[in-house]
């Protein structure tokens, strides 16, 4: 397994430096769990991927990330500060009143976040949204990725996206599921395999390998969506 990755922006923390920025996080209700399942996954996409930068938020042209499991935001905290949307500082007063972090980011507070999040099952129907949206407005060149938790998929609103994303041939669309064996119900072959029955291009890797990580999140899939299911260690 190797962990080598793009560097952030000159002056900001690398991978090995994020511990330390969800360090600063202190104070209850941090979902611990759900936020280091993502670390990984969240710094390829950052570092690798995404086609966004501090710079090109309000760009309509700029890629799409919406983090769906957003209980557990402090490793995508952690990521944005890495890559400068905003200042470290700012992590020291997660969850406070005053703070612009909270325990479920606002969109309209977090420099970065594209949505409101944490009542789970909303992200991916967001997310087709989204692409549906682009796609009105002639934006068929940003792509648009959603993170959700294995567990999101009890939900059925994620079924009824699955199931319209794959034959509309939503190519623009990319789900990132991290699968850290907390979901409630199973589907026969794995969790890609319920993707793949409605049409999608669906790929399982190591959810703490970056190179694996990368070359799913960048494997073409012409005239589908993609979804990336990335394993992690089962939560505690």
């Amino acid at each position: 397994m190797t962990n080598t990755t793009a560097a952030p922006p000159r002056g900001l923390p690398g991978f090995d430096g994020l511990d330390r920025l969800i360090t600063l996080m202190t104070g209850a209700e941090k979902h611990a769990p759900a936020a280091h399942s993502t670390t990984d996954a969240l710094w390829v996409l950052y570092s690798r991927v995404l086609r966004v930068t501090p710079e090109t938020v309000r760009d309509p042209g700029r890629d799409r990330f919406l983090l769906s499991k957003g209980h557990g935001p402090m490793a995508y905290y952690a990521v944005l500060a890495a890559h400068g949307f905003f200042d470290e500082e700012v992590l020291s007063g997660f969850g406070t009143y005053a703070s612009p972090l909270g325990h479920h980011p606002d969109r309209l507070l977090v420099p970065g976040a594209e949505i409101g999040s944490g009542s789970l099952g909303h992200g991916l129907p967001l997310a087709v949204g989204t692409v549906l949206g682009l796609r009105a407005q002639g934006l068929t060149d940003p792509r648009v990725w959603v993170l959700v938790g294995d567990a999101e998929l009890d939900e059925g609103s994620n079924h009824e996206a699955i199931a319209h994303a794959g034959p509309a041939g939503l190519e623009q669309l990319h789900t990132l599921v991290i699968d850290n064996a907390s979901a409630t119900h199973g589907w026969p072959g794995g969790i890609a395999s319920r993707f793949e029955a409605a049409d999608w291009s669906a790929a399982t890797v190591d959810g703490r390998d970056h190179e694996a990580l990368y070359a799913a999140f960048t494997a073409p899939h012409p005239g589908r969506p993609r979804a990336v299911i990335a394993q992690v260690e089962p939560k505690g």
